[in-house]
């Protein structure tokens, strides 16, 4: 059985039911939502994890653990404005430019490799935990606040690195920790990316 497959389809499944969850049963359902949050982030903790200690991690893998990750935090976006639309209107500026700035890398890594980006870079997964720190006080709270802004601040200097990965690749692959080790890849100097593939 492969086993990270099987958790990078369960977490794309619970995107559907988050937002079911929200939109059909409202502020009723957010712990539940946010127990399943959790459970979405140990199952990308334990692909990547796994991935590795089996020898099966591969591009195609790693782009579909890529895609469900963007759609799985894209459900619990929504999720949220469904159960607190003023909230998520009152951050709207800091929501659009995030969202436009992940366009953007996906814009730039398509014209550029005919690929989506799959980065899995180390600021990234800084910007994963604090977008956890904020959906559970958002969700769970009905409060934006600091954790909001500290996610919204590590998801702009992310996605910075990301566009700076994608300018300096020669070559589009996956699992690059940095700009630095993007820099690194376009002067043929070989990276461990094992020491990477943990989610």
């Amino acid at each position: 059985m492969n086993i990270p497959l099987a958790l990078i389809v369960f977490r794309l499944l619970l995107s559907p039911i988050i937002l079911g969850l929200a939109y059909f049963l409202g502020e009723s359902s957010k712990l539940i939502i946010l127990i399943l949050m959790y459970l979405g982030l140990i199952s990308d903790i334990l692909d990547g994890i796994i991935a590795r200690k089996q020898n099966i991690s591969s591009a195609k893998l790693r782009r579909m653990d890529s895609q469900t990750d963007m759609i799985f935090w894209l459900s619990l976006g929504f999720a949220t404005w469904f159960l607190y639309p003023n909230l998520i209107s009152e951050n709207s500026l800091s929501i659009w430019t995030i969202l436009g700035m992940e366009l953007l890398c996906y814009v730039i890594s398509i014209a550029k490799f005919k690929k989506e980006t799959c980065t899995h870079a180390f600021l990234s997964k800084i910007w994963g935990i604090t977008l956890l720190i904020a959906f559970t006080s958002l969700i769970g709270f009905n409060h934006a606040g600091v954790p909001f802004y500290l996610a919204i601040f590590f998801g702009l200097i992310s996605h910075i690195d990301v566009l700076l990965i994608i300018l300096i690749l020669p070559k589009w692959t996956h699992d690059i920790p940095s700009t630095y080790h993007a820099y690194l890849i376009r002067k043929g100097v070989e990276i461990k990316r094992s020491e990477y593939l943990n989610g």
